[in-house]
């Protein structure tokens, strides 16, 4: 005989946004593409007579900032303004095509990614929201 007393039912915790998730999706992928992207840079750029007359290690350090600031954003996408930060990492990926030509195409890439993972996660979370509360998405 045991003398366990039932615990209360605990209400299930509110679905994660789908705006979240694609956005985290889409940051995590995009550091794999910048790490790699940085390698190229790195393993590209001329020692001497350079055009920006950097040292090659300025490639791998620009890199790894980028790509820290990308793993930080997708811990960041809990606040609204986190998202505001992903855009401005789009903004610099394609930005980093001074560097590397390539490098503007990969970020519309992404960018192409990161908007329509906006669009459609946000549709997706107000889709949710009526289904679940029909008088909430007026709000």
């Amino acid at each position: 005989m045991s003398d366990a007393t039932p615990s209360p039912v605990q209400p299930a915790p509110a679905p994660r946004s789908a705006r979240r998730t694609l956005g985290s999706i889409v940051l995590g992928f995009e550091v794999i593409v910048v790490f790699l992207a940085a390698l190229v840079i790195w393993g590209l750029a001329p020692t001497e007579n350079s055009t920006w007359d950097l040292p090659p290690w300025v490639a791998l350090a620009a890199g790894g900032v980028l790509i820290l600031g990308l793993v930080i954003t997708i811990g960041l996408l809990r606040f609204s303004w986190g998202y505001i930060v992903g855009w401005v990492l789009q903004v610099l990926i394609i930005a980093a095509g001074v560097l590397n030509p390539a490098m503007i195409i990969v970020g519309a890439l992404f960018g192409g990614m990161w908007w329509y993972g906006m669009i459609a996660g946000a549709r997706i979370d107000r889709d949710r929201t009526a289904t679940a509360d029909p008088g909430k998405e007026q709000e």
